[in-house]
């Protein structure tokens, strides 16, 4: 897929005009805040169904999927207006190909959420959080070589200060083991979560190749149904290893015993469900505006964020390590979006685009 961000190197200054595209700034904003919304509150509230009596990981990894059908009331808006236009069916829905390939990469998200969800039952917030950032150095080597993401020095800068930020946080990780929990638990959760975080950064990156095979142009509309897609078959995996662990058995069990009562118990699982949704269709929008690296660094500078989150509602510990990777975070973001305006005004004085605009103003007045 052609990316607005997609840079070229420092060896090579010259920008492409014929394959960059307008960014969509409302869009990409809205898809930013919506992962912002799932980065920060769905560890939260994964980790407030453990903390007062949830146990069943494949049922907190369902929910990591399950808020799918919220996607039905933008998709049919969206369907709707397509046949307002005249537009027919067959050119609103995505091709075959692409059906294929979300349902092969929503079987391996359902996968990956039941890593991230198993180790988030032995590990506190936190912890998860910065073992979990690591994906974006995952990220970056798969976009690499799947996607074939060029880096400028701005962003090589940006995903080394936050994968150290993510180093420095770890230090002192160890004296965080939740009541309860033995160190063999506890290293379960720091191997599953760390292979989790690799899972994910393949993930992105073979979500934007996926776009790249599409024969016709990819619009808001494939994007929202490929996250569908992609949820449905994460979900029936994750229901299937709920079925086998007999799940569905000891719900009704687990919510009366649950330490805020029944009624929150369904509720904390609903919210989960919808903030995780907002999660993946932030990702799948920051994609389809930039590209995967992007979504992986506003990942990792929201990191802090989610630290910060559970010291208030969790008493977590709060240390001058972590006040220094919120600093290292917040620097590498900074690096990446300044690296950005720099292309884009590099992009914008190009002798080819002031001559594609002079081009397109002379169109117009020769239809005067």
């Amino acid at each position: 897929m052609s990316s607005s961000l997609n840079l070229e190197g420092a060896t090579s200054p010259k920008v492409d005009t014929k394959t960059r595209k307008t960014t969509n700034w409302p869009l990409l904003l809205l898809s930013c805040t919506f992962v912002a919304i799932g980065i920060i509150g769905g560890p939260l509230l994964a980790r407030l169904y453990y903390l007062h009596g949830g146990t069943r990981s494949w049922l907190s990894s369902c929910m990591q999927t399950a808020g799918f059908p919220i996607l039905i009331f933008p998709l049919l808006s969206l369907f709707l207006q397509s046949r307002s236009q005249g537009e027919s069916p067959s050119m609103f829905f995505m091709e075959p190909k692409l059906f294929i390939l979300s349902a092969i990469i929503g079987v391996f998200l359902g996968l990956d959420n039941f890593m991230y969800s198993l180790g988030l039952s032995y590990t506190p917030v936190s912890t998860s959080s910065i073992l979990f950032s690591t994906n974006l150095a995952f990220l970056a080597v798969f976009a690499f070589f799947i996607v074939k993401q060029k880096f400028t020095p701005y962003s090589v800068n940006a995903v080394i200060l936050m994968n150290l930020g993510a180093v420095l946080l770890g230090l002192r990780s160890g004296g965080d083991r939740p009541p309860g929990v033995s160190n063999a638990q506890y290293l379960l959760g720091f191997i599953l979560t760390l292979v989790s975080a690799a899972g994910l950064g393949l993930l992105w990156p073979l979500i934007e190749w996926s776009y790249s095979k599409s024969k016709r142009p990819i619009n808001y509309g494939v994007v929202l149904q490929f996250q569908t897609n992609l949820a449905i078959f994460a979900t029936l995996f994750s229901l299937t290893g709920m079925a086998i662990n007999k799940d569905f058995q000891a719900m009704g069990k687990e919510a009366n015993e649950y330490g805020l009562g029944n009624g929150m118990y369904y509720l904390v699982l609903c919210a989960s469900a919808v903030v995780w949704q907002l999660s993946f269709i932030g990702g799948l929008g920051v994609i389809f505006c930039a590209n995967s690296l992007l979504n992986g660094v506003l990942s990792a500078v929201l990191l802090p964020i989610t630290n910060i989150a559970a010291v208030i509602f969790y008493h977590e510990n709060f240390n001058g390590l972590k006040a220094m990777s919120l600093v290292l975070c917040l620097w590498g973001f900074t690096s990446y979006f300044y690296g950005e305006y720099t292309m884009y005004k590099k992009f914008k004085d190009s002798p080819q685009t002031q001559l594609d605009d002079d081009s397109t103003q002379n169109e117009v007045l020769s239809r005067v």
